[in-house]
C-alpha cells in the first residue's frame, strides 16, 4: 500500500500546488473553477488574521443553496482548526461572495454526501482516494464511511 498524505502537513511542491488556485480568486478569476471549488476566508485561530484556501466542492444543494466541503487533513487542517474558532466565513464561488457560519455535518450524513460524490465523480473518488489514503477506493465499497469518519464535513449556505 502507498503512502498516504492525509497523516502529514502538505509542504513543498505539493503546498504550492494546493495553494496555486488561491490566485485564480486574487486575480478575479475563480470562475474558471465553476462551482466545483470555492475559496473560504477565515480568520486565523491565533493571529486573528484573514486566511484563505481553496477547496473542492463535494456537493453543491442548489436547493438549499449550501455548498459541502471536506477536510482533506482531517481535524488538523489549520483551516478546519481556524473555523472551529471562528465559524463565521466568507466565501467566493463562481465568481460571487457572500458571508456564512460553518456548519460541521453529523458523520451519517457526511457518508450519505460522499457516496453520491463517489458516484458522480468516480475518477476523481478512485485518484483522490489514492491521493489521501494510499489505495485507490471505489464506490460503492465501504469508502465513503471511511472517508466521512477522517475527513470531517462542513457546509457553507448562502444566507
Amino acid at each position: 500500500m502507498k503512502r498516504s498524505v492525509i497523516d502529514t502537513q502538505p509542504a513543498g511542491a505539493l503546498r504550492f500546488g494546493l495553494r496555486l488556485p488561491i490566485w485564480f480568486y486574487r486575480f478575479k478569476l475563480g470562475w474558471m473553477l465553476g462551482d466545483r471549488f470555492l475559496m473560504l476566508v477565515h480568520t486565523g485561530r491565533k493571529s486573528g488574521l484573514p486566511r484563505q484556501t481553496v477547496i473542492e466542492v463535494v456537493k453543491h444543494d442548489k436547493a438549499a443553496n449550501t455548498y459541502y466541503v471536506v477536510s482533506g487533513w482531517g481535524e488538523k487542517a489549520d483551516w478546519y482548526q481556524n473555523i472551529r474558532k471562528t465559524p463565521q466565513v466568507t466565501v467566493h464561488v463562481r465568481g460571487r461572495k457572500f458571508q456564512s457560519e460553518a456548519e460541521f455535518i453529523p458523520v451519517e450524513k457526511a457518508i450519505e454526501i460522499v457516496n453520491d460524490y463517489a458516484k458522480e465523480h468516480p475518477i476523481a473518488f478512485n485518484e483522490l482516494s489514492g491521493l489521501f489514503f494510499g489505495e485507490r477506493m471505489k464506490p460503492g465499497s465501504d469508502a465513503p464511511e471511511r472517508i466521512a469518519r477522517k475527513m470531517p464535513m462542513v457546509a457553507f449556505q448562502v444566507k
